[in-house]
């Protein structure tokens, strides 16, 4: 489990209804196959050593004994292999016959959990051979006077912890007070779900929601496993509709009547600090508080390296399935709230600093939508450019052309004089562009839009995106100040998608704009221009690639991922496009800017949050602004 991630498998087998041995025979070769491939925890569908369908043959103790001759040949063919088996069978008890799932490791049954809630209608008349499952403690006999636990309450727990197994049988599921939910108040981090469900039209959408809720309001692993083509078709199908869930994201599932294994590696230290950071997430004293639970520990995890699960170079930014519908909520989001806040303050007319770059273009485009959503004319948008000593014609003529395009205000301040003549006053150098150089040139061109907006009785717009904030790569006082941030939650990759988002869904001259203000270098403009007259301080050549900054924000901020996981991730992720040196590089630059600029965030201007993560020091991010990085450069440089 490198870095805790638990590798996970579901698997139908070519069963042979009533047949235990043949069946026993398959469910081995498929563990020695998962064996091989770093499987953990691997789940078969309900009572698959004798098949769900076997109907009135259940109550047949030539069956039931050929289940336990069976169950225990594949549980000595666990023997020597670390991974976690749950394989479904009918179990006697004290004269009741019970639907179980085995919990098997390292050659043993640790323990049996039988099904709680028992299906009567339609197909399934399972109430017809089984009793219903109870939470107390009993002990099956198996073979050579050994015994295994059975009970509804039931942990499986790696050996000197690590992860917390549970599970539930099928029709638990779908019942209103679902055996996982107090399997998960008792400490359960993964549910192993063994099941039966026969595939009417749409009940595989319905499934797929069932999962995907119960791992969400759980915050855990799920692993459904579903029985396959091979059960009896006297009167349904099954189709094999396995399914991995974290925390109700699918990482996996096997198309139906396909017979694919489905596998995934579940994030488990995602979960944990998913956990923590959810303060109304039940705490594990629950645990001997009504609910009595038996404990089998046992070693099944490995420390294999991830193969299958992949993350994405741009987690802030949406799949392109969903890109266009996400970019319009995203907007939405942003315009209405400005437009909300305009309201709110009576503002006659939007001031914004456009720069020709991104930033500044998104915060144009979202201020026209809110002037629309207001009912406001485009002419009381003030756009301001200020070029200055970094400005190039280039920038320039963006601002100039996009301005036109919206059908906005806009005005050309030339601020370079006044720049001079406040370097005079202070007894700054022009020809030394160090930071005073630069900021002054930032802190006036606020100062500008300030006083711009007190003369029309308007609200400044931020343009500052939330990358720039996490690294702290804002003028304090300068472009770090504004009446309403609209970008202050949107990442700079995502700030990129939005005017691509933009640029396509408004054609025309307008697209041609944008597109050429996509393709221009990101640059805070404020250092003279190369004697060719293009740009000379380029931001990312300086603080780093915005695609790795924003893959460490997330991982940072929203998963809770330690240096060391951090790197590993991205070694993976970016692979073939950055060197191992190179992302430890920018990995502690993003933690040194990180924890030193936290102040700037600390009296961050109101903005709106438009997705999981935000800095807001109101609601979402609170950090002392001296809070030391030494644990995290630690870390990072003994990688």
């Amino acid at each position: 489990m490198k870095h805790q991630f638990v590798r996970a498998a579901a698997a139908s087998l070519e069963l042979r209804v009533a047949d235990p041995a043949y069946n026993a025979k398959k469910i081995i070769e498929i563990i020695k196959a998962q064996a091989k491939r770093g499987t953990e925890i691997l789940a078969f569908p309900e009572l698959s050593l004798c098949g769900y369908t076997c109907g009135d043959l259940l109550l047949n103790k030539t069956l039931t004994d050929g289940c336990l001759a069976a169950l225990k040949r594949v549980a000595e063919a666990t023997a020597g292999i670390k991974m976690l088996v749950f394989a479904g069978v009918p179990v006697v008890w004290q004269n009741k016959l019970y639907n179980c799932a085995a919990g098997i490791s390292n050659g043993k049954v640790l323990g049996f959990v039988p099904k709680t809630y028992l299906p009567n209608y339609g197909e399934f008349y399972e109430r017809r051979y089984f009793a219903e499952g109870f939470e107390e403690e009993g002990y099956v006999p198996l073979w050579e006077k050994e015994f295994a636990p059975i009970s509804s309450n039931f942990l499986f727990e790696q050996e000197n912890g690590g992860v917390s197994v549970a599970c539930e049988i099928c029709e638990d599921l779908w019942a209103a007070d679902s055996p996982s939910v107090r399997h998960v108040k008792t400490g359960a981090e993964i549910i192993v779900n063994l099941s039966a469900s026969s595939e009417t039209v749409g009940k595989r959408e319905y499934r797929h929601t069932l999962v995907s809720a119960q791992s969400g309001k759980n915050v855990c692993g799920y692993i459904y496993c579903d029985a396959g083509l091979c059960e009896s078709t006297t009167d349904t199908v099954f189709a094999g509709n396995h399914m991995i869930y974290e925390n109700g994201a699918l990482l996996a599932e096997a198309k139906p009547f396909s017979g694919e294994v489905c596998e995934a590696e579940i994030d488990l230290g995602f979960l944990k600090n998913e956990r923590k950071r959810l303060t109304d997430f039940p705490n594990l004293f629950t645990r001997g508080s009504g609910h009595d639970y038996f404990t089998a520990r046992a070693d099944f995890l490995g420390d294999g390296d991830l193969t299958l699960r992949k993350f994405s170079r741009t987690p802030f930014v949406p799949e392109e399935t969903e890109l266009s519908q996400r970019c319009e909520l995203i907007l939405n989001i942003q315009s209405h709230a400005l437009a909300r806040r305009l309201k709110h303050v009576n503002a006659k007319t939007a001031v914004l600093g456009i720069s020709g770059g991104l930033d500044s273009t998104l915060a144009l485009l979202v201020t026209a939508r809110a002037f629309g959503l207001a009912g406001l004319p485009r002419k009381d948008i003030i756009a301001v450019t200020m070029p200055c000593f970094g400005t190039t014609e280039k920038t320039k003529n963006n601002s100039l052309l996009l301005m036109e395009a919206l059908g906005v205000s806009a005005r050309t301040v030339e601020i370079g004089k006044t720049v001079l003549l406040h370097f005079k006053d202070i007894g700054q150098d022009p020809q030394k562009t160090d930071a005073a150089y630069e900021n002054a040139q930032a802190r006036y061109r606020t100062m500008v839009l300030m006083d711009i907006a007190n003369q029309t009785n308007g609200l400044v717009a931020g343009t500052g995106d939330m990358s720039e904030l996490a690294l702290g790569w804002c003028t304090y006082n300068g472009d770090h100040m504004s009446n309403y941030a609209v970008n202050s939650s949107v990442p700079k990759t995502l700030v990129k998608a939005l005017v691509g988002y933009e640029a396509e869904r408004l054609g025309g001259e307008l697209k041609s704009v944008l597109m050429g203000i996509l393709n221009t270098e990101i640059s805070p403009e404020l250092l003279p221009p190369e004697k060719d007259g293009s740009i000379a301080q380029k931001t990312e050549d300086i603080v780093g690639p915005y695609e790795l900054h924003d893959f460490y924000l997330y991982h940072f901020l929203r998963r809770g991922d330690s240096p060391a996981k951090t790197l590993y991730l991205a070694e993976r992720t970016f692979a073939g496009k950055y060197e191992r040196a190179t992302l430890k590089k920018w990995l502690l630059n993003f933690y040194r800017r990180f924890f030193a600029q936290q102040f700037k965030r600390s009296c961050a201007p109101d903005g709106v949050k438009v997705g999981s993560v935000s800095l807001s020091p109101r609601g979402d991010w609170r950090m002392p602004s001296d809070a030391s990085a030494a644990l995290w450069l630690e870390e990072t440089e003994k990688l």
